[in-house]
């Protein structure tokens, strides 16, 4: 489609600069002014014909796609990391801007996935989590070793030092506080997944608790989004991508994933091949009938669980043991009741 204005906004707390192109290109005017919602749509809403705005990832883009999605024809939120010509040369807001500008009307802008949908919120809720997460682990990791510094275990010894007891209390109190935090984000969790019918049906899935069906769902918000299995794959740093030029393969290599879905899948195949359940049968096919080493056959399983996750979340419908083959390695979504 063929826009009368192609804007670029490059957007900080204080200031922000707006470039825009006429479809018949040109050079881009650009202007420098302190940062306003009010003022960006009185300026898109005085701007005659079919607009399309670009800004770049940040910690305000989601509030930016929801504030100004009505004031333009298409709004895309672009990735950072492939925009590389915005590392070229010297770096203001205005330059940065006009690059905007210029690769949006080029069409060389990859975007990132948002959404009005109130569900996407909840990643607000999981990104807590993980950091909460991450800091448990830091205090207990503290705690451990202060013990090993003294030679001594954490379990069946005590400090004698007064200081080593005065920082051992300040990370038990830590810790104390961390498990209460994270029991109150298990129970958000466990409310969120009897109130929407898709993290429900997720958790039919072996593997998947409340907590990695949330994460799960509030990672993928859309799962319409995805127009192939192996691009939900690649997304979930599952496959890898084959390099080729003048007919001739150069290897694999691996593609920009998200780390989080990773993480997801993976834990989540790992408790499945503990339990009984036809994931577990389907590894033990693999490595004994299929003879993969055991690091393969997980991820495999890995595979097999995202697909058959993204299949549950797009159908809301529970999954289908019954129709699980151990046999079935790299098929398309099965399983679903």
């Amino acid at each position: 489609m063929e826009y009368d204005h192609y804007i670029g906004l490059d957007w900080s707390q204080r200031v922000m600069a707006i470039s825009r192109l006429g479809k018949t290109g040109g050079t881009p005017k650009t202007q420098e002014v302190d940062s306003s919602v009010r003022d960006l749509k009185t300026y898109l809403s005085g701007l005659r014909g079919k607009k399309i705005l670009t800004l770049e990832e940040s910690s305000a883009s989601q509030w930016l796609y929801v504030e100004l999605l009505d004031s333009v024809d298409e709004l895309i939120v672009c990735d950072p990391y492939r925009n590389r010509l915005l590392s070229e040369g010297p770096k203001t807001d205005r330059l940065d801007a006009e690059k905007l500008c210029r690769l949006l009307r080029a069409g060389m802008l990859k975007p990132v996935f948002h959404t009005t949908d109130n569900f996407i919120e909840i990643r607000k809720l999981v990104s807590g989590y993980n950091d909460l997460i991450q800091a448990g682990v830091r205090l207990k990791n503290q705690r451990s070793a202060l013990f090993l510094s003294k030679g001594k275990n954490a379990k069946t010894d005590e400090l004698n030092s007064k200081f080593d007891q005065f920082v051992l209390d300040g990370l038990e109190r830590g810790i104390e506080a961390y498990e209460l935090e994270k029991e109150r984000y298990e129970k958000a969790f466990l409310q969120l997944s009897k109130e929407h019918r898709f993290i429900k049906a997720l958790q039919t899935i072996p593997g998947f608790g409340p907590i990695n069906a949330t994460k799960f769902a509030a990672i993928v918000v859309d799962p319409q989004r995805f127009q192939t299995r192996s691009g939900f794959l690649s997304y979930c740093g599952l496959i890898q991508l084959e390099k080729m030029s003048g007919g001739r393969s150069y290897g694999k290599k691996k593609s920009r994933y998200n780390r989080a879905m990773k993480a997801v899948i993976k834990s989540a195949a790992i408790t499945a091949i503990t339990g009984k359940n036809p994931f577990r049968n389907r590894y033990e096919f693999l490595l004994k009938e299929k003879n993969y080493p055991p690091h393969n056959a997980r991820h495999a399983i890995a595979r097999a669980i995202a697909s058959v996750a993204l299949a549950v979340m797009q159908k809301e419908r529970d999954f289908d043991a019954g129709r699980f083959k151990c046999s079935q390695v790299t098929t398309t979504p099965i399983g679903i009741a």
